[in-house]
């Protein structure tokens, strides 16, 4: 690994991603084993719970959150936020499988795309996928039951958490690591994250809302009993494409965690990847053009997919051959 001097927004790409050099091996360790260890109590669980209606369903959500994320949308002050997609995993799939959703979306873009740091990536799966999910659902089960209102509202409030949750984890991080100063660090992150936070609340009560229109099972935490819906399927992955063509049209201003980074003057500590495939979603044939970032966005997308769903699939084999 080296130093980056050229662009530090190819340390980045998205909100919230640690690259490698911000966390000191002791806490990237750390890190790795809290994640490993949930990442397969979620497995167990998903195992026991996992319904066939789930399996595509995971695919077209891997996929979603995946080009979701790609558009950084602007906030005050020249900085720039993303969807997480935790809440939304959690809302629609339940904790456990959201949380295996989540992690293979951070997975592919740190492995595929250089999207956050290999060493870092347990952080990074620990604080975007699996801390988010868990706030989300954990106050999203307080109000099953109830009218959609109450529960558009919760998961609205457990979005902005959600956000603020892994914003808090990441500051902890950055201090223990001795990369900055808690009393410094943590107030900016928290701030900027407070308003990437309602972004992230606003586009997750936007997308339960719609799904609770067209299949309303899966944000009442119900077992669906009838077929799966092949054009509800088929909306999802077009929803995906739709939100990878928009991605060239998103803000260019600097991530949340950048802009603390760069404000800190912790930036320049960050580390490059040691190789690179599609870096910072661009396709090194076609360059640095929309056409370029589209399509690295749809070949992302078609591999989280495929991921989430083979490791569904791997888990309902499983599941059958216990029985």
């Amino acid at each position: 690994m080296h130093i980056l001097r050229a662009s530090p927004l190819e340390l980045f790409g998205l909100e919230l991603h640690i690259p490698d050099g911000f966390l000191n091996l002791p806490v990237a360790l750390v890190c790795w084993i809290a994640a490993i260890g949930l990442i397969a109590f979620a497995v167990r669980r998903t195992q026991a719970e996992l319904g066939e209606r789930q399996i595509p369903l995971m695919g077209i959500m891997a996929a979603f959150i995946f080009a979701a994320q790609m558009i950084n949308f602007p906030v005050a002050g020249g900085t720039s936020g993303h969807l997480l997609g935790g809440v939304l995993a959690a809302v629609t799939l339940g904790p456990w499988a959201g949380m295996l959703v989540m992690a293979s979306v951070i997975g592919v873009q740190a492995l595929l795309f250089q999207d956050g740091g290999l060493l870092a990536m347990g952080a990074n799966i620990l604080n975007m996928g699996l801390i988010t999910a868990l706030i989300g659902f954990g106050l999203y089960r307080s109000v099953i039951g109830q009218g959609m209102p109450v529960r558009l509202a919760v998961v609205g409030v457990a979005a902005w958490i959600s956000v603020m949750g892994a914003a808090f984890v990441t500051s902890l991080q950055l201090w223990l690591s001795g990369t900055a100063r808690l009393d410094v660090v943590m107030p900016a992150m928290l701030g900027v994250h407070a308003l990437i936070g309602i972004g992230e609340a606003l586009i997750t009560v936007g997308a339960v809302a719609f799904i609770s229109r067209a299949r309303p099972d899966l944000v009442a935490a119900e077992q669906y009993t009838g077929h799966t819906d092949r054009g509800w399927m088929i909306g999802g992955a077009l929803a995906a494409l739709a939100v990878v063509i928009l991605s060239p049209l998103a803000s260019a201003d600097p991530d949340g965690l950048e802009r603390v980074a760069e404000d800190l003057g912790f930036l320049e500590s960050g580390q490059s990847a040691p190789y690179e495939i599609i870096p910072d979603y661009t396709l090194p044939f076609l360059g640095e053009t929309p056409l370029s970032t589209i399509v690295a966005g749809v070949i992302g997308a078609l591999i989280v997919a495929v991921v989430a769903v083979l490791v569904a699939r791997a888990l309902s084999s499983r599941a059958a051959a216990s029985r």
